[in-house]
């Protein structure tokens, strides 16, 4: 063995080196990503409840969903989240870089202030905001609006509300992380190209429309993909905030993940039909992300 090494190239010794190193990383997503993947995919097709051996069922628990009112329900609610989620959190963000961007004087503080929420827990946020929208005299919102004689609002009890309002602490929880990446966008577009803008007469506004936009388009598409992945998966501020009704009224608010969940953990303990809409979800996410790509792609 030691002979044939020494009889390798070092282009050779350099390859044999690299994949070496390569191969603790590509041992752990196949231990942990792709294994259990195929197992899902698998247990798709199969009866399980933790206890009792496997049993194959074919096609049985993707018929059950596709009969199942409540995950029609569950997959629209899905794809609210997703549909209302994305564009507001993008546009809300890079409204906010646009202009931090300009700002000057604490400028890092401020910065600061708008990523904090993108790393407080998760848990813990969903448990204030959820305090927040309680009936008189707890919630925060409705003391305020029972000071100029407004009526209560019914933000978690209501099937029409309940929705929006878990979405709103989800934007706002997310808002830091995207504007810190829009203001990277922003920073890295070369300070020339407004130099001869301004030259040229443009206003700011054909400035924004014609040359930030289109240049930071590498960047809006990463967002759109990372955002949409994460409302499609959005089950922290749901688990925590309707606690005491999961998925709200009617399941209003129940996104599939906590159905997954549900389907899971909860009574008998359903693994098979639960890997059944874990591939579903999985489905959506990768059509999801392919379509946006292809169509934000450059031409």
């Amino acid at each position: 063995m030691k002979g044939r090494w020494h009889r390798l190239s070092i282009r050779q010794k350099q390859v044999v080196w690299a994949w070496g190193f390569l191969a603790i990383p590509i041992v752990f997503y196949v231990v942990v990503r792709f294994y259990p993947t195929a197992d899902a995919f698998i247990l798709s097709f199969q009866e399980w409840n933790m206890l009792s051996d496997r049993e194959w069922v074919g096609f049985d628990n993707y018929v059950r969903l596709w009969n199942d009112p409540v995950f029609w329900k569950v997959f629209v609610n899905t794809f609210e989240y997703l549909i209302i989620g994305t564009p507001i959190s993008l546009v809300l963000a890079f409204i906010v870089a646009y202009h931090l961007d300009k700002v000057r004087f604490m400028h890092g503080t401020i910065r600061a202030l708008y990523f904090l929420p993108f790393m407080t827990s998760a848990v813990a946020m969903a448990w204030v905001w959820r305090w927040f929208y309680q009936p008189v005299p707890t919630g925060l919102f409705n003391n305020f609006l029972a000071q100029f004689g407004i009526p209560q609002f019914p933000f978690l009890q209501s099937t029409t509300t309940a929705l929006p309002s878990i979405l709103a602490p989800a934007v706002w929880a997310g808002l830091g992380f995207q504007i810190i990446i829009f203001m990277a966008g922003l920073r890295a577009i070369p300070v020339t190209y407004y130099e001869a803008a301004r030259v040229d007469g443009l206003s700011n506004w054909a400035q924004l429309w014609q040359i930030t936009i289109p240049l930071l388009k590498p960047t809006i598409v990463f967002l759109v993909v990372f955002s949409s992945i994460g409302f499609l998966r959005i089950f922290d501020q749901v688990f925590n905030m309707t606690s005491t009704n999961p998925g709200g009224p009617l399941n209003s608010t129940k996104p599939l993940v906590l159905m997954i969940y549900e389907t899971a953990f909860g009574g008998r303990s359903r693994m098979g039909q639960a890997a059944a809409q874990t591939v579903v979800l999985f489905t959506i996410l990768l059509i999801v992300s392919l379509l946006q790509l292809r169509i934000l792609r450059d031409r």
